[in-house]
């Protein structure tokens, strides 16, 4: 590579490097305001907390996948969103303290 297309690279990684680091390179999504406990869509062993129906009533107990009585947390308003997910019930979010 002779120097003029070394110089042109450098240039570019270089400009590619700066967008990169300025604030609207990277988005990261605002916390969720409340929280959907989505039935149908956990895999076995991979549920948030007990099941719906009182078979047990700890996380990662559940037997198999996308059982209706499992269940995990997702943001409101992606559980209808997922296939065979069912909204069973929705609770706030913890707020969270920015500085």
């Amino acid at each position: 590579m002779n120097d003029k297309k070394k110089q042109i690279a450098a240039a570019s990684i270089l400009a590619i490097a700066l967008g990169l680091t300025s604030g609207s390179a990277i988005a990261v999504p605002d916390q969720p305001e409340n929280w959907e406990k989505c039935t149908g869509i956990a895999k076995a062993g991979m549920n948030d907390c007990g099941a719906v129906d009182g078979s047990h009533g700890c996380a990662a107990q559940s037997e198999k996948d996308y059982d209706k009585n499992e269940w995990v947390y997702v943001p409101e308003g992606t559980c209808e969103k997922i296939v065979g997910g069912e909204v069973y019930k929705v609770k706030p979010a913890k707020s969270v303290e920015t500085s």
